[in-house]
């Protein structure tokens, strides 16, 4: 699995057993239902263009992630989404590519040390959580 910065190019690799915590929670048809003055009702239905929820998680005991990762993953996720920056393109293990960015509504990124107590260096690990936006 890997993350590629379409701004810069660089992909950081990441493990392949994260899961996609979210895959069958989202539907692409959308409807808005309501009633008229006389009524009726009113149903106005359609498929959305973009923004599947696409949420990365590993579980406790996998899918671990060093803290430089983490580090370039933050890095990533402060950037703002424009015309230009802030875009992804995301690879599942499966092969599957997405074009992503960061849900920046909610916590994009979130990470706690494995051995329960701050890491120190670059090379320790972290269990990770990414929440994405398909474009």
């Amino acid at each position: 699995m890997q993350l590629k910065n379409l701004a810069t190019g660089v992909a950081l690799p990441l493990p392949d057993d994260l899961l996609w915590t979210d895959e069958h929670a989202w539907t692409p048809a959308v409807a808005s239902v309501s009633y008229l003055v006389t009524g009726a009702l009113l149903v106005q239905s359609a498929v959305r263009q973009a923004g599947r929820p696409i949420t990365l998680a590993g579980a406790i005991d996998m899918a671990w992630v060093t803290r430089a990762t983490v580090a370039a993953l933050y890095e990533w996720a402060a950037v703002p989404l424009g015309v230009s920056n802030g875009r992804f393109e995301l690879t599942l293990a499966d092969s599957r590519v997405f074009s992503v960015a960061f849900r920046h509504g909610e916590t994009p990124v979130e990470a706690e040390p494995v051995t329960g107590f701050p890491a120190r260096s670059d090379d320790d690990f972290y269990r990770l959580t990414m929440r994405f936006l398909e474009l």
